[in-house]
């Protein structure tokens, strides 16, 4: 049977795939939390991105004290990228080898770095044994993966510019396909935007704009940062 990838799904995994073929360092774009249940055991898997042991340490800490009567809390986390990653997971009271690998080698397969995660378990009564723990551990992390909106760290520059009305759904698109964020829209006689966008797209869409006004845009410099969590999705 074929399985028809939606858009968002084809595009997580053309991400994925770039990620090991190139430099493209992926990481979480803000926190989120999924749930399943295996056998009425509850899984709650939390995650976000963290740049620093600390940071991660700190989520965790956070994590804990959201659910304090769960049976297990399960830390998984990748600071960094490639071989400079630091890698950490405990198994948090589950049998050895059962919670934390299986979770930290899902996410190591991801790509995906600076992120930390715990996986939350609220027992349901049955025991789901050794093959059990390890595939809904690994589960949960799955399951959290095909959810995550992901982001790059880069540099960026935010800018404002005037256009008209007119030619206001078309500059729209093009931010959109420029990966830009939209700060602010002020409407008056005409159109102001204020745009940040990753610093490597910032010519190109300039010259867009230049295309479609044919010239008659100027751009104002607002802000220009090194380290700006900006989300991959449109």
């Amino acid at each position: 049977m074929i399985k028809i990838l939606g858009v968002k799904s084809f595009l997580k995994s053309f991400y994925y795939l770039k990620a090991f073929m190139s430099d493209l360092h992926l990481i979480p774009a803000r926190f989120i939390e999924t749930e399943f249940f295996d056998h009425n055991s509850r899984f709650i898997t939390s995650a976000g991105p963290a740049f620093s042991v600390d940071e991660a340490q700190k989520f965790i800490g956070k994590i804990k004290g959201k659910y304090p009567d769960a049976t297990h809390h399960v830390p998984a986390y990748l600071i960094g990228h490639g071989a400079s990653t630091i890698a950490h997971c405990s198994d948090d009271g589950e049998p050895s080898g059962t919670a934390g690998r299986p979770a930290l080698s899902v996410l190591q397969g991801s790509g995906i770095g600076n992120i930390v995660l715990v996986i939350t378990r609220y027992f349901g009564g049955t025991k789901l044994g050794t093959g059990g723990l390890v595939r809904a551990y690994g589960d949960s992390v799955r399951n959290l993966l095909e959810a995550l909106p992901l982001a790059r760290r880069v540099a960026t520059t935010t800018i404002m510019f005037v256009i008209p009305y007119t030619l206001f759904e078309q500059v729209q698109l093009i931010i959109s396909n420029h990966f830009g964020r939209i700060r602010d829209k002020a409407f008056g006689a005409d159109v102001t935007f204020t745009v940040r966008l990753a610093d490597e797209n910032v010519d190109s869409f300039k010259g867009k704009l230049i295309e479609l006004t044919r010239g008659q845009v100027e751009f104002i410099t607002l802000e220009q940062r090194d380290n700006t969590i900006m989300p991959l999705e449109k």
